[in-house]
């Protein structure tokens, strides 16, 4: 026990200064001055340099060796899985290189937003071409002669595979392409909502919105960015969103979405703090708490009932009744961005993601190569084509900070939220009434006992069987589509 808390006291520090280099990245996207982006870089560095020291110290393998798993508790032992996990990986990872990746992700982070905001994708190749180099080094030190993108993957979702995630694809592209196209093609379309709203009027609305999914305020804010992201744990946990005066749902459901992923990393039990549980498992079931959040809760017909009167209020008359409301919110159309997509749609942009980035660390696309390919790919996807850069491979910041394995966590969230739901639904009375009267407590609270308060205790496809009392599955997912879509799109 004396090595297990001497372990314990020593990975506490570093968990610490994790939640330190993580609060550099938030103001790096929210406040810090433009010129200082290469000082910041350096910063990074010098964070990543001193973290993987203690990753790798010496000490951590000789307290490893020392501790019998079997003489802990439940918690304990769930500590040295992660732990044991971690360890294995860290110390196949040079010091030199751990440097690099983190000094050269900052960087490209901001030269990212200029090639984005000025539509130049050969602006951002040269550095995009260096990330691609230095995680590929990661991939080969990490895989031990395995597959590259599969060692990459075990960082966002133990356990998984690029072949199992593909045949998850595999088996939810042919409906989603159908129900796509049936709704598409419907005679009854719902129309876009029109008007201008303020900017500042719709900040204060997804305070409001923050709150009313459970977000608390007193460990946490919410700032703009250009790509909006949740960071931190346990006692500071952030969140960031966008504004656009003639499209208002952009900032009201990534909001929601966001607020979905701080609320997971709230209500973890306060006994895991800086400890390896104190943490979302693995970034599919924290997909999975953005996603049910912001689309099965939050564009419901019922929240979206309380949403139009509560818009009405502080926008003015928006022009259409509330179930009129409830499809516009929930149409179909044509566009680009990932972030802005319907449920139907979401998942293949993922898809396109998930194909383009296997190919490029596996080294059969060139990152030179990588707009054609995006481009191509969109337009035998979606049947048009993309107009610019910022609508096409540059709209993500995943790739500029090195996030190579992410992409199909969002997608694996949409499956696991499908089966969350279906399981919320035979579980929590009054829903439906509650949602009406914007109230989520009920449905979060079911949330955050079934799947947030346990952290890292149990395996990620472990929280969702246990939650749900099945295992994973995309039938849940889909059905709950083609049902919602073809009321929606009256099929």
């Amino acid at each position: 026990m004396q090595a297990y808390e001497e372990l314990m006291a020593f990975q506490r520090q570093t968990e610490a200064l994790g939640q330190v280099a993580g609060r550099l990245g938030w103001d790096q996207e929210t406040q810090m001055p433009q010129g200082a982006a290469p000082q910041r870089a350096e910063e990074m560095g010098a964070m990543e340099a001193v973290l993987h020291a203690r990753r790798t110290d010496p000490r951590l393998g000789e307290w490893l060796a020392a501790i019998d798993d079997d003489a802990l508790d439940a918690v304990g032992r769930a500590n040295m899985r992660i732990l044991r996990r971690d360890h294995a990986r860290h110390v196949k990872v040079p010091a030199d290189l751990a440097t690099a990746l983190a000094r050269t992700t900052s960087t490209a982070q901001r030269a990212w937003a200029e090639a984005r905001a000025a539509d130049d994708f050969a602006a951002f190749r040269p550095v995009l071409e260096e990330v691609v180099k230095l995680k590929r080094e990661e991939a080969a030190a990490l895989a031990d002669g395995g597959d590259l993108y599969d060692a990459l993957l075990q960082d966002y979702e133990p356990g998984a595979s690029g072949a199992g995630l593909q045949a998850m694809f595999d088996a939810m592209r042919p409906r989603l392409v159908a129900l796509r196209d049936a709704c598409m093609g419907a005679a009854h379309q719902p129309a876009p909502l029109a008007g201008s709203f303020p900017a500042q009027t719709q900040m204060k609305l997804a305070r409001e919105l923050a709150r009313r999914f459970g977000y608390d305020f007193r460990h946490g804010r919410i700032d703009k960015a250009v790509h909006p992201f949740s960071s931190g744990s346990g006692l500071d946990v952030r969140i960031t969103t966008r504004t656009s005066e003639e499209d208002p749902f952009n900032c009201i459901y990534s909001t929601i979405h966001e607020a979905g992923h701080a609320c997971y990393e709230q209500h973890i039990a306060r006994e895991y703090l800086l400890t390896p549980l104190g943490r979302g498992v693995s970034m599919g079931v924290h997909e999975s708490q953005s996603r049910i959040y912001e689309n099965q809760l939050g564009r419901s017909r019922g929240f979206t009932a309380w949403l139009h009167g509560r818009m009405e209020e502080i926008f003015g008359p928006l022009g259409m009744d509330r179930d009129a409301f409830f499809a516009t919110v929930n149409r179909l159309q044509k566009g680009y961005i990932r972030t802005e997509a319907d449920e139907v749609q979401y998942n293949l942009h993922v898809m396109l993601r998930f194909d383009l980035e296997r190919q490029v660390i596996s080294g059969t696309l060139a990152v030179g190569d990588l707009e054609e390919a995006w481009n191509a790919r969109f337009e035998a996807d979606f049947g048009y084509p993309v107009d610019k850069a910022s609508n096409g491979c540059l709209q993500d910041v995943h790739w500029s900070v090195g996030l190579f394995g992410y992409f199909p966590t969002y997608s694996l969230g949409n499956v696991f939220s499908g089966c969350l739901f279906k399981a919320m639904q035979g579980e929590v009375e009054k829903l439906d009434e509650d949602l009406r009267a914007g109230d989520t407590s009920r449905a979060t609270a079911w949330l955050a006992e079934k799947v947030q308060r346990h952290g890292g205790l149990y395996e990620p496809a472990e929280v969702i069987e246990r939650a749900c009392g099945f295992a994973p599955d995309v039938e849940p997912l889909l059905e709950y589509l083609e049902s919602k879509f073809g009321d929606i799109y009256r099929l």
